[in-house]
């Protein structure tokens, strides 16, 4: 693994595990990278889920963000996000929801079904305001609306008197992987896309697509892996941004590199000749997409300790009361002792917000920012969570 900072990882480390790193520079250049390969043209959308940690430090190239949730907006409230950037999505809104994103301002509200659009034409009237609406397009699962019904909405949007339908939003999945797959994605949304203005006279003023471009977790030379595939894909993309106005929003393509995760050995043994290593992390706090029963090895690095020196076969293991939590099932690693820390890479996307971090009542790990310009910055302190799972005295009734 390739430690663009060994210092940093080391000082770290003595504040404390376990923890993450987020070196936004590392965002800022993969930003800049997906810049560069698919024109300035198309906008960039940074999806909120992936890391909200990263929203104090957004790079300007980012024209929007992605909030999915009535709490991601109280965490761009908090962090002062620019409300005009605010792509206000997500598959359940209720009015109250709207209510709030309207009244900080959100730029564009993403409608999933009949009932989001009377919910967005409610709140326009009682606010006021006109707001803009971009409708998702569903693609076999339970997000979107149906085509059909899509079309039929689009057909009747002089009826709705508060709100400007300005658009399209179409996600279909993540960790794509192949070209192709965008490609065939794209065309069908832009037969769609001719579909709507011969039928309705409609012509969008914005199209949200979400690439899912894939990430590289396990292979030799990721990074590498990863700019091949952007270049692939961007002969696509750039092709639909010369017909139409696109932004492309990604969390995981964007995020995933600059994040590192520091657990450290609190235990050694060997049981029926495999070398057991207990960590302070563990499942609950790191996620790997497409990691299957801890058989793949994402890139892992000793801090402090020579990659190639007395090297030894370990299964790297979490606290968790479950033997389902095994970080890597087998992997080579320098002589380890307790004490130990071992960094896991390219973990900024997911693992900091998806895992089941209340299991067992452990607390969540301390978050740290890092940049040439800033240094180090505590984001977030190790945080107990067994208030979460404490009774209320005296079983209080509701």
């Amino acid at each position: 693994m390739k430690i663009r900072n060994k210092k940093i990882l080391e000082e770290t480390a003595l504040a404390g595990t376990p923890c993450y790193i987020f070196d936004t520079d590392v965002f800022a250049d993969r930003a800049m990278k997906v810049r560069q390969a698919f024109g300035s043209r198309v906008g960039l959308c940074f999806s909120v889920k992936a890391d909200p940690f990263l929203l104090r430090d957004i790079p300007e190239i980012f024209r929007y963000i992605e909030v999915c949730s009535p709490g991601e907006l109280s965490i761009c409230v908090q962090t002062g996000a620019d409300p005009g950037s605010i792509i206000f999505s997500g598959v359940n809104k209720t009015r109250e929801d709207i209510e709030r994103a309207c009244a900080y301002g959100a730029g564009i509200f993403t409608a999933e079904s009949a009932l989001h659009i009377r919910l967005l034409c409610d709140c326009a009237r009682a606010s006021g305001k006109r707001l803009k609406v971009i409708l998702r397009l569903a693609h076999g699962s339970q997000f979107g609306i149906d085509p059909p019904q899509l079309k039929d909405i689009i057909a009747h949007r002089a009826d709705l008197d508060s709100i400007d339908i300005v658009g399209l939003h179409y996600f279909t999945g993540t960790q794509k992987t192949k070209a192709k797959t965008v490609a065939a994605e794209l065309e069908l949304l832009d037969r769609f896309c001719q579909e709507l203005e011969m039928d309705c006279g409609f012509v969008p003023e914005h199209i949200e697509y979400g690439t899912g471009l894939g990430v590289d977790y396990y292979k030799q030379e990721e990074e590498e892996n990863d700019l091949a595939l952007l270049e692939e894909v961007s002969v696509p993309v750039k092709a639909f941004a010369e017909r139409y106005p696109l932004t492309v929003e990604m969390g995981r393509f964007f995020a995933a590199p600059c994040g590192t995760y520091l657990t450290r050995v609190m235990d050694i043994k060997t049981n029926g000749g495999i070398n057991y290593v207990i960590c302070d992390g563990g499942i609950n706090q790191l996620n790997y997409y497409g990691q299957n029963m801890a058989m793949k090895v994402p890139p892992i690095a000793v801090v402090g300790k020579d990659e190639e020196s007395n090297l030894t076969d370990y299964c790297l293991c979490g606290s968790l009361c479950t033997t389902a939590d095994i970080l890597v099932r087998k992997i080579s690693l320098p002589r380890l002792n307790i004490g130990d820390v071992i960094a896991f890479s390219r973990c900024g996307a997911y693992s900091v917000s998806e895992g089941i971090s209340v299991f067992l009542s452990r607390a969540v790990p301390r978050v740290v920012l890092y940049s040439k310009e800033k240094g180090l910055r505590t984001a977030r302190e190790l945080t107990e969570t067994f208030p979460i799972n404490t009774p209320l005295a005296g079983g209080r009734t509701t």
